[in-house]
Formats: C-alpha cells, structure tokens, sequence
C-alpha cells in the first residue's frame, strides 16, 4: 500500500497521450519490441540467454503482492499506451537491449511531472527485479560502482577508454555514465566525453551514456542514481560515473557509487594539496595520471607526496587502506594493477559486509537529495508564497527590504496554516 499511496501522489495530474512521439520515436516501435534480441547482434544472444531465467523468475515475482498496488495504479491513472511504454522498456532492460536502456534514462531525466511518475514506477519495477537476480547470491550485489573524479584535464575520459576495452575483454559488461557542464548563460552542454571513447563506443559489452548537470552541483547529475539502476537492471555488471571537472568540495558522487577513484595530474600542485580536506579524503584510491614521457618524473613525486598525505588523513573505511598509485591511459602500464586494487576493495567491502551497509546508508541519502531537490517547487507553489514573491522581489531589487528579511516573510508564511 505504500508503493501505491506514493504513486498516487506522484500521478495526481493525468498525461494523456495520444501518441508515442512525445517519449521515443521510431525505436518505440521497433528497437525494444523483442525482450531477447540484443540489438540483433548475434554475438550478444549469451547474454540475453543468461539473464533470461532471472527476467522469467522476476516476472512471476512481479504479479505478486509486491506490486499488486501499482498494476491497480496503472489501470486507473494510466492510458494503455503508457502502461505497454512501461512493460516494453522493462522486458527490454532486463533483456540488455542498449535502445530501451537509453530510452528509459531518457525518461528518468525528464522534468516533466507525470513522466516522472512513470520513471518512479518505471525504477519500482527494476529495483524489484534486481533483488529477485540477488537472491541466489545471497543478497549480495552483482554489479560494482565506481566513480571517477579528479580536476579538468587529469584525462579521466582517455583512462575510461583504455580501462573499458581491457574490461570487456575479460568478458565484462560496462556501462560508462559520463556527466558534462552545462553552460550558466545559454544552458547548453557540449556531452563531449563519448568523443574521447571511440573505440568503447563501439564495443558492444559497453554502453556510453552523457547527461548534462543542467544546474546541478557536486560533479554529477539529479538522476545519475536513477541511472545507475537502469544500467545494471539492463544486466551491465561494472558502471563507471565520470563527474565532470571537479575542485575540492564537490564530492556528491561518493554517495552513489561502492568506490571513488579520485585522478590527478602528475602537475596537479604539492602535498599540501593533498592534506586539505575535501573530496581527498573521499577518495578511495588516488590515481596519478599521465605517468608517461616527460611526466613520468613528475608522477613518480606526486605519488610519493599523496602517499605521505594521506597518512594524515582520517580513512572513512575501517577495512580498507586507501593507496596511491600511477598509470598511463597512452601506454596501459599501471592499469591491470589499478583493476586488481578495484577487487581487491570489492572483496574486502563483500567479505566484510560493508558494502551492503554503504548502500542502503545511499538510499537514505537518496531519498533526501530528491526531498531537497523538490522542495522549492513546492515552497513556490504554496499559494500564500506564489501571491508574495512578485512584490517581496522588487522590495529586494530596490533595496527597499533585506533579502533576509524577504525570506523570512515567505519562510513564515509558508508555515503559516490556510
């Protein structure tokens, strides 16, 4: 009754559609018709074979109790179009086709307000599934987030396109969620990450998705959580989150990720640096980059200079150590080492429960990111508020009140009961 008393809250203003052309175009009809085919690639049939007992199982488990409430939902508030929209884009994930995956994070990105409902039930539906694909693993999770942040230029996206080959040859799925500034005046992004990545972005045991922060701080975007759900209901066991330029205080992708590799150019400052705290102290492995030629010197002193401060770090692990070491995305040495410190931290995190315990401490943290992130919408619907603003604004404007003042004005009378 919760999902339901929830979704019903989320679906009070009915969208109708008349046609699929305001979600998808031509895909909607044809690229995520078949749950099984993978995009027609016939060396990709494996994999949609592996995952399709678990699909079968979660099938069963979703006519259930679980989600009796959202299919009754569904009946009343949705049209039959978007009720098909949800079953084609979730037959479609768990059977790892890449159309339905981009077309179903294009959903959860959307600001428009019934489409987030459906992204909400959309997210129920694949949460659910995955627990039912964990279940034999004894609740442990099948895939592993890492994300990836360093200050612009540290060559975070050439590193993605070197570590992601190497992955996918050792039969690994990896999804790549790279985040890119948008622009403050014409709120435009250029989502030039994928271009550094040719080579990963035609590798079909990979998936490049860019989103843009559209105002969002922290290095990441409001739905790259979403995001990482999809991607691994779609069956992608390793998904990489690429922030954009980061600086010291923007950390937000330590909450949504099991590891953060933090990249630094071998020219990126002095140990002092490191000391300060931030998103260093985030960090659970510190990659030196550009470890090659004339920088190789260079990286070999900032290794030696992060290593010594770190020690004077505070670990936010009790099981885990974090170490520094150097790689060169041009000439792969330092990579398969980087690879073995990444499981070595899973298995460690896995043996000791401390995984698992991260990511619900993320689900709460989750929850209130999107509480904060609607709060001013509903703070400037409020009637008393919505009729104060225009005049409180030209008061501010003309320097006739304090913004404080202002805010408080609105603050009381948002408080106050009608």
């Amino acid at each position: 009754m919760l999902t339901l008393t929830a979704a019903r809250l989320l679906c009070k203003s009915r969208w109708s559609l008349a046609a699929p052309r305001s979600l998808s175009s031509a895909r909607a009809g044809s690229a995520c018709l078949n749950p099984v085919s993978r995009m027609g690639t016939a060396g990709e049939q494996p994999e949609a074979a592996r995952w399709q007992p678990a699909r079968a199982q979660c099938r069963r488990r979703s006519s259930g109790a679980v989600l009796a409430g959202e299919q009754l939902l569904l009946a009343e508030t949705l049209t039959d179009w978007e009720r098909q929209l949800l079953d084609r884009l979730l037959d479609g994930l768990l059977g790892g086709q890449r159309a339905c995956l981009a077309e179903a994070i294009t959903l959860v990105e959307s600001s428009h307000k019934h489409k987030k409902c459906l992204a909400r039930l959309l997210l129920q539906r694949v949460l659910t599934c995955q627990k039912e694909r964990e279940r034999p693993n004894g609740g442990k999770p099948l895939s592993f987030r890492v994300g990836l942040s360093g200050p612009p230029g540290a060559g975070k996206s050439t590193f993605i396109e070197t570590f992601g080959k190497m992955l996918t040859g050792k039969g690994h799925k990896v999804a790549v969620l790279a985040v890119d500034p948008s622009s403050r005046t014409s709120g435009g992004s250029l989502l030039g990450d994928k271009t550094r990545m040719t080579e990963l972005s035609r590798d079909m045991n990979a998936y490049i998705r860019p989103s843009p922060t559209s105002g969002m701080l922290g290095g990441v975007t409001r739905t790259t959580n979403e995001a990482i759900i999809l991607c691994e209901g779609a069956g992608y066991d390793l998904v990489l989150v690429e922030t954009v330029g980061v600086g010291q205080s923007e950390f937000a992708v330590a909450d949504m990720v099991d590891m953060l590799i933090l990249f630094i150019p071998p020219v990126g400052g002095d140990e002092l640096q490191g000391i300060k705290r931030g998103i260093i102290e985030m960090a659970d492995l510190v990659v030196i980059t550009k470890a090659d030629g004339d920088f190789l010197v260079p990286a070999r002193r900032m290794q030696a200079e992060y290593t010594s401060a770190l020690k004077l770090l505070r670990y936010r692990s009790k099981n885990w150590k974090p170490k520094v070491t150097r790689v060169s995305s041009k000439t792969g040495q330092g990579i398969p080492e980087l690879w073995e410190e990444i499981e070595k931290f899973k298995a460690t995190l896995l043996e000791s429960g401390e995984l698992q315990i991260k990511r619900r401490k993320q689900q709460k943290v989750w929850m209130w990111s999107l509480i904060k992130e609607n709060i001013t919408e509903y703070f400037c619907d409020h009637p008393s508020v919505r009729n104060q603003i225009p005049s409180l604004e030209d008061k501010v404007v003309n320097g006739d009140i304090t913004p404080g003042l202002a805010a408080d004005i609105l603050l009381k009378a948002f408080s106050t009961k009608e």
